[in-house]
């Protein structure tokens, strides 16, 4: 996110006028999560980040994005993901569906298939095993889950006053931790 956005700032300041695509390609060789940070909207991606693809949703979906104020870089995730022992399991690639939402519907995808780079960086970062216990035992909260290599994890909700209750919540119990609730808006 910061480098998508010192991108766009010495775009503008510089006066270059890039086109998208020209723009997504500088982008993509920062770094894999730098392209969707740079689009700025709820996009599924695959491969390391490099593939986008954008799927409509109804409304908008309550989420809560907690951190356990850890760092953690991409780079040590991927190292740690192909130091594993062999055969490591790779998820198969999968049909995207046609549409992100409902929640419930969200959570039901989304718990039939895993992030391939959460033991790696569990393994890196133990806090993060326990922000998905946490977050997952947080009353309406459908489904916890790592955010791409992490450490911010994601509680998909059914409403969002649950979501706002939880995130006030985790930071009271946890106040080294950032918990902030969000929402997955659709974008046309």
């Amino acid at each position: 996110a910061d480098a998508a956005a010192a991108l766009r700032a010495l775009a503008r300041l510089w006066q270059v006028r890039l086109g998208r695509r020209a723009l997504a390609d500088v982008a993509r060789r920062l770094g894999a999560d730098v392209p969707v940070c740079l689009a700025g909207r709820p996009a599924w991606v695959g491969g390391i980040g490099e593939r986008q693809l954008r799927r409509a949703h109804h409304g908008r979906l309550p989420i809560v994005l907690v951190n356990p104020g850890v760092p953690l870089a991409t780079t040590a995730v991927f190292r740690a993901f192909d130091d594993q022992p062999r055969p490591r399991r790779v998820t198969a690639r999968h049909a995207l569906p046609a549409a992100l939402g409902p929640a419930s519907a969200l959570a039901r995808y989304l718990a039939a298939h895993t992030n391939d780079l959460e033991a790696a960086a569990t393994a890196l970062v133990p806090a993060i095993a326990d922000v998905l216990a946490a977050l997952g035992a947080e009353r309406g909260c459908r489904l916890a889950r790592l955010s791409g290599s992490g450490p911010t994890c994601f509680g998909l909700f059914d409403a969002a006053p649950a979501a706002r209750a939880a995130a006030a919540r985790l930071r009271r119990v946890y106040p080294e931790w950032w918990a902030v609730p969000a929402h997955l808006q659709e974008h046309r």
